[in-house]
């Protein structure tokens, strides 16, 4: 008898419906057609173990299964549980009234148990599009697909509760959807600004960094409070939106990091790879592709401490993605895009012994090693991250000072202020949501300079010896610091401050 069952299969962070025929004739062969993987022709033996634990068995004959699209290859273990069910539902041990209704994912053990699997997210949002009824999960999973509305979410422990669904002899609640996952703004009380002392010019420079979307370098000596300040950005940044949250999770889904029982993310995500990584974890890639650093740090942060540390070339795939906010792997026979819609925050020592420009300490680096060390960072990748703040060891007597500085709900709430004002102001670009995306066009529609803050750009320009692309990241932060001050107008003590954060670009540094 032949039956058709539906599994899912993730390429990208998009998924494809795949067909499953499973059909019984005479013979004594167990046969996987459709360009399996090893992992899927693996299926037979868990499929044979969990059946038997259950009192049923493959059935002693010729089983012929095709996967649909045959052309496109099939990977991991997510399609037993659909196998099993198929062959069920072909060998007449199973009605199949139901199985075009749903769609149907699981790894099984040995025992029958259902394991968790990855890429659920895309894969309920593809089945609903398709205009399946609900789809047939792990139970592990199952939180996560229920954030599609409207559609049924079903989460099994053991294949036998799939059987006796399938057949109708127990009533089963689908999972719903917590809407208040979505009001909650994630709070940790281990890091806030208001533990910072000192560093009242970084804290601006932050400030204005979320509030816009601007990527940000710190230089500093040893201890000065790079990485400290650099991980308390996250508690300043505006709350997730449903879309931010539901494309982030997909990606997260994709790379199998999103923990049992969880739904949505709805904290923006921080990551801070270590120097030692490769250009292929950081972008993403592989075999068959996989989300790097970058796609998951997509809506939230990527942190690159001690930047001169990390191999020249896997910086320099840093430029197309951070300029585009997406990234293409193309391989042979197909190409998968993942987005990366990222802030950059990086940190780096001023030269190789840390202490250059430093207020007490020497430098004990040899002529020329401070600007050997750097033009370890290229160039154009510098001209790619707007703010670069020179970050000063804070003194004593702030240190021992008792009383806090400005919490990061007090910031949080003048940056959520600006990005207000951007959202109403491109809501009508798809696709731009902050000022640092800003395209040519929209910086002549809404930036407009009078002639004062024009004069200020142009020393500046030749001052600095600035590129085309600095200018328009210096137009940008002047665009984000009028809207953190509600003021329509940019005025020259905006591009003033917008120029000081080009410490790089400043004499005094390796020249």
């Amino acid at each position: 008898m032949l039956v058709k069952i539906f599994g899912g299969a993730v390429y990208g962070i998009n998924a494809l419906t795949i067909t499953i025929e499973v059909n019984i004739l005479w013979g004594a062969k167990f046969i996987i057609v459709g360009l399996p993987d090893n992992a899927v022709k693996e299926s037979q033996q868990r499929i044979d173990s969990a059946l038997r634990e259950i009192g049923l068995k493959i059935p002693g004959k010729r089983v012929i299964i095709n996967m649909a699209p045959a052309d496109v290859k099939k990977e991991g273990s997510s399609f037993d549980l659909p196998l099993a069910i198929g062959i069920l539902a072909a060998n007449d041990q199973l009605p199949n009234a139901q199985l075009d209704k749903y769609l149907i994912m699981g790894e099984l053990s040995l025992d029958g148990s259902l394991q968790a699997v990855k890429g659920v997210l895309p894969i309920a949002i593809h089945a609903k599009k398709e205009g399946f009824k609900g789809i047939l999960l792990p139970y592990q999973n199952a939180n996560e697909a229920a954030v599609v509305q409207d559609f049924e979410v079903y989460g099994f422990h053991h294949l036998n509760e799939v059987i006796t669904f399938l057949k109708q002899e127990k009533d089963f609640s689908p999972i719903s959807f917590d809407q208040q996952v979505m009001t909650a703004f994630p709070d940790d009380d281990l890091l806030d600004f208001k533990d910072v002392k000192g560093q009242e010019n970084v804290k601006r420079a932050m400030e204005v960094a979320a509030a816009g979307g601007h990527n940000m370098i710190m230089i500093g000596s040893p201890g000065s409070g790079k990485t400290m300040l650099a991980r308390r950005l996250p508690t300043i940044l505006p709350p997730m939106t449903i879309e931010e949250a539901l494309e982030t999770t997909k990606i997260h889904s994709v790379a199998g990091k999103i923990q049992n029982n969880h739904s949505l993310i709805t904290s923006r995500p921080f990551r801070s790879p270590h120097h030692t990584i490769s250009d292929v974890a950081l972008v993403g890639g592989g075999s068959w592709p996989q989300p790097g650093e970058i796609s998951l740090a997509h809506h939230g942060i990527l942190f690159l401490d001690e930047l001169p540390e990390f191999r020249r070339a896997v910086l320099e795939v840093l430029r197309q993605p951070l300029e585009d906010r997406k990234i293409t792997i193309s391989r042979s026979k197909f190409s998968v895009e993942y987005p990366a819609n990222i802030m950059l925050i990086a940190s780096m020592n001023p030269c190789p012994c840390g202490y250059y420009n430093h207020p007490t300490k020497e430098c004990n680096c040899p002529p020329g090693e401070v600007q050997k060390y750097l033009s370890k960072i290229s160039g154009p990748l510098l001209d790619r991250i707007d703010i670069h703040i020179e970050v000063i060891p804070v003194e004593l007597d702030k240190i021992t000072n008792p009383s806090d500085s400005e919490a990061s709900s007090v910031v949080r709430t003048r940056v959520i202020a600006a990005r207000a004002i951007q959202t109403k102001r491109f809501q009508s670009y798809p696709g731009i949501y902050c000022n640092a995306q800003m395209t040519s066009p929209l910086l002549k529609k809404y930036c407009p300079l009078d002639d004062k803050c024009v004069a200020l750009l142009k020393i500046a320009m030749q001052r600095f010896g600035l590129s085309a692309r600095a200018y328009d990241r210096i137009i940008k932060l002047s665009r984000t610091i009028a809207d953190l001050d509600h003021n329509e107008k940019i005025t020259p003590q905006y591009i003033a401050e917008a120029i000081q954060y080009r410490s790089l670009d400043k004499d005094g540094w390796g020249r």
